[in-house]
């Protein structure tokens, strides 16, 4: 059996990919009463792979969106700034490394190598640093709308998607995938400073 050396690691802002999506979420409970009404239960899948082209009903997906309990979230160019300071903090203080990033309006994709906590622990404390660093800098989506305990709703989707990597075929094809998604989305290639070169795997 082969060991997961590394991640492709993607996570959503909050509203992208809805618990109660036909194609399966990673999510086990329905928070919003109007988006249980209007789609049902969580539709919990383990697939570790893409879901995102599976056909389904895109009309009433978005319909869906409307009933969410905040507006999705979207970062504009300054968030992901912020959102890659946040990053850049966490790689610092943790020694992660990080083969790949990019940073889109609804979601980012990460390429990882295997660290000392698990992936979804990792996922956790990026999505941390990222959301500290745009309180600190006044960026916060929902900054100006915090629970009536006065904490502030995360930006971030509570999970993630990890697909496990364990040779240097499918982590350099992730790594071409992740660098390439800013051009899909019509924007800029992105450069971190927290960013390793990949120069092969070590089990």
């Amino acid at each position: 059996m082969k060991r997961v050396l590394a991640y492709h690691l993607i996570m959503t802002a909050y509203g992208f990919w809805l618990p109660n999506d036909p194609r399966g979420s990673w999510s086990d409970f329905v928070r919003s009463w109007e988006l249980f009404l209007f789609g049902g239960p969580a539709t919990r899948t383990q697939e570790r792979r893409s879901l995102a082209r599976e056909p389904h009903d895109v009309a009433k997906r978005l319909e869906a969106k409307r009933h969410l309990a905040r507006k999705p979230v979207e970062f504009t160019g300054l968030q992901a700034r912020a959102i890659a300071r946040g990053f850049a903090s966490y790689v610092e203080r943790s020694g992660l490394i990080v083969f790949a990033c990019s940073i889109l309006p609804r979601h980012v994709h990460m390429v990882v190598a295997r660290h000392t906590c698990s992936i979804e622990q990792v996922a956790r404390l990026l999505k941390g640093a990222a959301t500290s660093e745009l309180l600190r800098e006044g960026l916060h989506p929902f900054g100006d709308a915090p629970y009536r305990d006065g904490t502030i709703p995360t930006p971030w989707a509570r999970k993630q998607w990890s697909v496990f990597l364990d040779d240097d075929h499918s982590t350099r094809r992730a790594i071409r995938y992740t660098a390439n998604n800013p051009e899909r989305e019509r924007k800029r290639p992105q450069q971190y400073s927290f960013l390793s070169p990949f120069t092969g795997l070590v089990a």
